[in-house]
């Protein structure tokens, strides 16, 4: 039977591998966009020159932002779609500040216009492309067991970790297990810890042993750290494993508080990075439609005025971010303007509200004045719909998980309006409905998602589901 050949790469490599692959495919893109399409007032070595030295900039502010999100790690590249967000959004910054950068001080604008005019489309395929290759390469690896790995001393506290647990996982990660040892036992005697500390020490002396790996539940961590203390004689890692209850809060990011080390034990729904650029797709968004829509915005106020009497906008305190209060804007569609701790949900066939408010109220036209909720910044385009403040007190007491809902900004549309989840809730049951949607696009945020939501909105408008 034919041997299993390992691969001549190693696990822990594969994010050097991939870093490199970046750098590289930026620079193959840059090159061959500009020999596709060359600038003929210089010559090629300088066009070409030039190309190079903008696929350096733009690799090292690109490599740059991946690295700092930890998307070159193997189980990172494991998540195809989060890793096309992540270079899809890291790519459209770098080119946003490098645009901003030649626009505004004229800085390396030679530079830049000689890597092409499909550098940056073409580089974004070749970094996806990279990935989905990357992807199945590991795949491959894991399952059977192709990479190459040093021999390792398996100390553990866990019955079954020989055959189920990590000692398995090492193996498909290409280590050789060269001895595993049950750890003693809470309580052991200091003979029996010098027994095996002694009897694992000849062990890595007598062979080849690169690393010792400690696997335990961190709530030994007290009596553990004499016996792994006693392992420094050995010129090799000793690296600790942590399993059980405990053993999540060692994945958690963790901060720098000089004599402190804190763990973020609870993270931002968005990071700094996510929020500003579903800031910058608010802001434009925002500003073409009502550029695009003043005519019949403008049109739309003079029948609210001919219709019947009273204002045109009508404004409402909302609950919006983190629980803060805040003034939104629609079209008066009722002949009352109800505010504060008691207001009453439109129905159908409602008779407060206008013959004109009735047609904006079905299509949704009402809530376009929002758009300047979203530009002054206490909406966005995309979130959980705000309610009222007295219905909000209501939802609270209603849902456990409703205030969940204002760790991100309100939207004018959202991930339940594109799912019918519309108009009044007069039972628990559409409430909880609701902020399950909400939770999910939450949890699952993306600019992908963010987009794929403002174009199915328009469908579910036309179908007027639950608008009363």
């Amino acid at each position: 039977m034919r041997a299993n050949r390992k691969w001549p790469i190693s696990y822990r490599s594969i994010e050097a591998i991939v870093v490199c692959g970046d750098l590289f495919a930026i620079l193959i893109a840059s090159i061959v966009s500009t020999l596709l399409f060359p600038n003929h007032d210089v010559s090629t070595a300088t066009d070409i020159g030039r190309a190079i030295g903008s696929a350096i900039v733009v690799s090292a502010l690109c490599v740059s932002l991946l690295k700092t999100r930890s998307m070159h790690t193997p189980s990172a590249l494991l998540d195809l779609g989060h890793q096309v967000h992540a270079v899809c959004l890291c790519w459209a910054v770098v080119f946003l500040l490098l645009g901003a950068a030649v626009s505004a001080f004229n800085l390396g604008s030679e530079l830049f216009r000689s890597a092409g005019a499909i550098f940056p489309v073409l580089g974004l395929v070749m970094l996806i492309g990279q990935r989905v290759f990357v992807r199945a390469l590991v795949l491959k690896g894991l399952s059977e067991g192709k990479f190459s790995g040093g021999n390792v001393i398996l100390l553990t506290d866990q019955a079954r970790s020989g055959e189920t647990g990590l000692a398995r996982t090492l193996t498909a990660l290409g280590f050789r297990v060269g001895g595993s040892f049950c750890l003693p036992r809470t309580g052991a005697s200091s003979n029996h810890r010098k027994r095996l500390i002694d009897l694992v020490i000849r062990h890595a002396r007598g062979t080849d042993i690169e690393e010792v790996i400690v696997e335990a539940d961190p709530n030994r961590w007290h009596e553990l750290r004499e016996f792994i203390a006693d392992l420094r004689v050995l010129p090799i890692p000793v690296v600790f494993v942590p399993v059980g209850a405990g053993a999540e809060m060692f994945g958690r990011p963790t901060r720098d508080f000089r004599n402190a080390i804190g763990v973020e034990v609870q993270r931002r729904p968005l990071t700094h990075g996510e929020r500003a650029a579903k800031r910058c797709i608010d802001v434009i968004g925002a500003g073409i439609c009502l550029i695009l829509l003043m005519p019949p915005l403008l049109l739309i106020a003079a029948a609210i005025r001919l219709d019947s009497a009273g204002p045109v906008l009508f404004r409402q305190q909302r609950c919006g971010f983190n629980g803060r209060g805040f003034t939104i804007y629609k079209f008066r569609t009722m002949r009352v303007m109800e505010d504060g701790c008691s207001i009453t949900q439109a129905v159908a066939n409602d008779c407060r509200v206008t013959k004109v408010g009735r047609w904006l109220r079905r299509t949704s036209v009402d809530e376009l004045p929002q758009l300047l909720n979203v530009l002054e910044g206490s909406m966005s385009l995309v979130g959980p719909r705000p309610h009222a403040i007295a219905h909000d007190t209501e939802f609270d007491l209603a849902v456990q998980q409703y205030a969940y809902r204002r760790r991100v900004k309100p939207g004018l549309t959202g991930w339940a309006q594109i799912h019918g989840s519309r108009g009044p809730t007069p039972t628990r049951a559409l409430i909880e409905q609701r902020v399950t949607y909400d939770l999910w696009y939450i949890d699952n945020w993306s600019l992908q998602l963010d987009l794929a939501i403002l174009l199915r909105t328009p469908m579910e408008v036309l179908r007027s589901r639950n608008a009363f």
